[in-house]
């Protein structure tokens, strides 16, 4: 079975053509339970949501902030397995017929098997891989399994990449790529910052025709629309998160999560 990159390029292709960004949400698999959080997920779509990243739980998850990680040791404590994650992207599509991908840092693929990896995703109905560690020129042979099942693979570039570092990492990537709106790890902000604008026009300019989305920081509509004034796309992931944490029981969790992403989406469509 192939995999889902078209589906993932027609809705980012389908939100511009309504001249608005994407809204993307990130949610951990196995949070708070593997059942938990599916329903999560699909609460997210049903809120809004146009794409859903999937969280691999890591012992060591160097790109998120303390939220996520809380979220990561619950999911890790309960026992979460790759299966689990195959399943949670399984039951998402399947319930929605939207796009989801995986996130995930690369020893766990690399660990799990390449080509294995990239077959269960792609017969599970994956998207594709955002694979944040994983450096460009040690990619290819995840590429060429990527390719071969019609996933995505979407790199993460940041404010301190150069230019020609950008045009390198643009070229290599697929679906879209993942523009870290600032230097640190995820979490909420105070402001998303010129940075990000800054970083999305550059990458741009290399040419690639990649959607461009925006990540880290973002928590509420008034800087989603802010963002989706210069980026193809919006991804939020710890606020998501937290609302889930701060609530008193998984039905609230479910609720808190769904509203979110309602104001987030109508925050993606401010300018429309």
């Amino acid at each position: 079975m192939s995999g889902n990159i078209q589906l993932l390029s027609d809705t980012l292709a389908a939100a511009k053509a309504e001249g608005r960004s994407a809204l993307i949400a990130y949610l951990p698999a196995g949070f708070p339970t593997v059942d938990g959080g599916i329903e999560a997920i699909k609460a997210v779509f049903d809120g809004g949501a146009d794409v859903v990243e999937v969280g691999l739980p890591h012992s060591d998850p160097v790109l998120d902030g303390p939220v996520i990680q809380t979220a990561d040791d619950i999911a890790l404590r309960g026992g979460v397995k790759i299966a689990d994650v195959m399943r949670t992207v399984r039951e998402a599509f399947e319930a929605t017929g939207k796009p989801v991908l995986v996130m995930t840092y690369w020893n766990p693929i690399d660990r799990y098997g390449v080509e294995r990896f990239a077959a269960e995703l792609a017969e599970a109905g994956g998207a594709g891989c955002i694979l944040p560690d994983l450096p460009v020129q040690e990619s290819a042979l995840w590429r060429e399994h990527a390719e071969k099942h019609g996933l995505a693979t979407a790199f993460v570039v940041a404010p301190s990449s150069k230019d020609a570092r950008l045009a390198e990492i643009t070229a290599a990537g697929s679906g879209f790529v993942y523009a870290a709106s600032l230097m640190g790890v995820t979490g909420t902000r105070e402001s998303v910052g010129a940075q990000a604008q800054d970083l999305v026009q550059r990458t741009r300019a290399t040419g690639s025709g990649l959607p461009v989305c925006v990540g880290l920081g973002v928590s509420n509509a008034v800087q989603a629309a802010e963002v989706a004034g210069f980026a193809d796309g919006v991804i939020v992931g710890s606020a998501f998160v937290k609302r889930m944490l701060d609530a008193p029981d998984e039905q609230a969790g479910l609720d808190a999560v769904r509203e979110l992403a309602g104001e987030l989406a109508k925050g993606v469509r401010a300018g429309v």
